[in-house]
């Protein structure tokens, strides 16, 4: 039996989802209008249900997915930060180790996702030997591609891809990647 994944940073834990607790209180968070702007729109129970299920079938398959995210100060569950295998139909970075964050709109600005990211690139480097991570977003999510390029991500249109799991705006994915050295060269 492996044990739990837990990791923490100066105001954060990164961990192992807890059963049907945590879920309801990510989805109860994180499943709203502002939130999910950019991710396809809000979810409906079957949606909900997918979701979880994809998240907790990627960390059988492999060890470890997105991680729920904690904030230490108050146990407040903020959303989710980590590392999983691409796996979008059709991508062009299907099996690459991509990293990824969903936080509650009452945690942005607080560089919770920033914090939680530069943890994540570092395990996915010096714990699980990643040479490359790349990130996925649509052009009008200018948060999250803007926190990439703050990670030291860089855009690689060569990747892009439509997803044609979802229409218009949540099409068109963009990918950005930071490969290992250039990890180390900023760390």
């Amino acid at each position: 039996m492996t044990q739990p994944f837990r990791h923490e940073t100066e105001r954060l834990i990164l961990r192992d989802w807890q059963g049907d607790a945590d879920w309801a209180e990510f989805f109860r968070v994180t499943n709203t209008p502002a939130v999910m702007e950019w991710l396809g729109g809000v979810l409906d129970t079957d949606g909900v249900a997918a979701q979880r299920a994809r998240v907790e079938n990627c960390a059988r398959a492999h060890g470890h997915c997105f991680w729920a995210l904690e904030r230490k100060s108050d146990g407040a569950l903020l959303g989710f930060c980590g590392l999983k295998r691409a796996d979008a139909p059709g991508s062009t970075v299907t099996g690459m180790v991509e990293i990824g964050w969903r936080l509650s709109e009452d945690a942005w600005g607080k560089g919770y996702a920033k914090e939680a990211a530069q943890a994540s690139l570092a395990l996915a480097f010096e714990r699980f030997g990643a040479q490359e991570v790349v990130a996925l977003t649509v052009e009008g999510n200018a948060g999250s591609w803007g926190l990439m390029k703050r990670l030291g991500m860089v855009r690689r249109e060569d990747l892009d891809y439509p997803d044609t799991r979802y229409e218009y705006p949540w099409r068109d994915s963009i990918v950005y990647s930071i490969d290992r050295t250039s990890w180390e060269s900023q760390a």
